[in-house]
């Protein structure tokens, strides 16, 4: 996918979220689903946590002030860059993540404020993506060692993953 197709992609995404949020019951946001996982409140709190934090990585790759790659992509990193797809198993949340940005119960008006900071952004950092070295990289936890242009995809393909986890949640209740 070019850089201008994974950003609207990434921006439709984004557009789901949003309209999500008008579709989901106040008195739901935040309970904990019948069955346990996650409340969508949670779900916001990681995916737009997660999206900043995807895009500071991102942002280093592009300006070239990160170390040259050493080590590469993981398996499963290659797995998901190749499928553009998480795999098709749920994975936890790696521990390293988890510590440094929590999961926590938002409010609706958190979700609202912090879509409109992935927005702002993203279309900050995307026309720096270009420009960027192809081996100047930063580690994600799971994926190995992400060029700016792997970190825009993956911020694609984690936005998806949790629309279809809304979607389950949906379904508990």
């Amino acid at each position: 996918m070019t850089i201008a197709k994974e950003q609207k992609a990434i921006n439709i995404a984004l557009d789901k979220y949003r309209a999500q949020l008008d579709e989901i019951p106040d008195d739901r946001f935040t309970v904990t689903p019948p069955g346990g996982g996650w409340s969508f409140a949670e779900v916001y709190s990681h995916i737009l946590k997660a999206t900043l934090g995807s895009s500071i990585a991102l942002e280093k790759c592009a300006n070239n002030k990160s170390p040259a790659d050493s080590g590469g992509l993981t398996l499963l990193g290659k797995l998901m860059m190749f499928t553009g797809q998480f795999p098709p198993i749920r994975v936890k949340v790696p521990q390293s993540v988890s510590n440094k940005m929590p999961v926590e119960k938002i409010s609706k008006e958190d979700a609202k404020s912090l879509l409109i900071k992935c927005r702002k952004k993203i279309e900050t950092i995307t026309p720096l993506i270009e420009a960027s070295l192809s081996n100047s990289c930063v580690l994600h936890p799971r994926l190995g060692m992400l060029n700016a242009q792997q970190w825009f995809k993956f911020i694609r393909i984690h936005a998806f993953h949790h629309l279809k986890q809304l979607e389950r949640i949906k379904k508990k209740f």
